[in-house]
């Protein structure tokens, strides 16, 4: 599909109530493969690349890296969905598309239905709040946003071992990753372009995205908000998940899910159940 700012490209399928998937770093769509089907019995299932992911465009980064921005990548998916024909729908991200979710939910309150978010907490927490344990989890967060081109040509000179040691860093359970799944998220970021745009999103996040965030501090998300979390992992260690959503959003439940950071590759069962359950099925 064409939107306003890249060609993004999704899949398709399923009856019912729309609901778009969004995946986080360093994955594509694909991460929804033990879900999407199921979940397609319910609704009308939409996942899709973001915008420098997957094979989805890659524009440039521009001025203060703003075409990396959440609300450019929200843009994006409501563009989507409007070519669709879906005027107003539920979402769902994990990650970096749990970022875009929170960034949708603000720009475009109208059109969410509702939302769930997979293991984050707001991005401007998390930098407000950094301490030893999240910084070094979530080095990646400082690396990546150096100048061009020092993490591209670090994780450049060899793709396929800095992907698999960070989603072998951030899983809890073994045996997770269908070896389909796993080729398909290295022949993607092992494209020097995907590097690239991957590092502009952290980049944006780390400036415009903050800029955008500090100027909706009297908004909050006013659709109901599931926040979930892996009961093994960082977040949940070093952050009361709900509560720290609830300074962001009116209406917020969730839980633990037994897993590390990939909810949907690690935990698909307890995580169909709680987003059938959430989005009203």
């Amino acid at each position: 599909m064409e939107t306003s700012g890249a060609v993004i490209r999704g899949v398709r399928g399923g009856n019912g109530p729309p609901l778009l998937l969004l995946h986080g770093y360093p994955q594509t769509h694909v991460i929804w493969h033990k879900v999407a089907s199921r979940l397609a019995r319910h609704f009308t299932v939409i996942a899709t690349d973001l915008r420098g992911y997957g094979d989805s465009a890659k524009p440039a980064g521009g001025e203060a890296h703003a075409a990396y921005s959440k609300r450019a990548m929200a843009l994006d998916q409501v563009e989507v969905m409007e070519a669709l024909g879906f005027g107003r729908f539920f979402v769902a991200g994990h990650d970096r598309g749990g970022r875009v979710t929170h960034r949708m939910a603000l720009d475009h309150a109208d059109r969410v239905l509702k939302a769930a978010v997979l293991d984050i907490v707001p991005t401007r927490t998390v930098y407000r709040t950094i301490g030893k344990e999240v910084a070094t989890g979530y080095y990646h967060w400082f690396f990546l946003i150096q100048e061009f081109d020092l993490p591209e040509r670090l994780i450049g000179a060899d793709p396929e071992y800095y992907l698999r040691r960070k989603i072998g860093h951030w899983s809890r359970v073994g045996d997770s990753f269908a070896p389909a799944a796993m080729a398909e998220y290295i022949r993607c970021f092992s494209d020097p372009r995907t590097i690239h745009a991957t590092c502009e999103d952290y980049r944006a996040a780390a400036g415009i995205d903050l800029e955008h965030d500090e100027a909706d501090l009297d908004n909050k998300i006013t659709c109901p908000l599931l926040a979930l979390w892996g009961g093994r992992g960082l977040v949940g260690r070093n952050y009361d998940v709900p509560a720290t959503w609830r300074e962001r959003a009116v209406d917020v439940s969730g839980r633990a899910v037994d897993c590390g950071h990939f909810l949907p590759e690690e935990a698909p069962e307890e995580t169909l159940s709680e987003l059938i359950r959430f989005f009203g099925v």
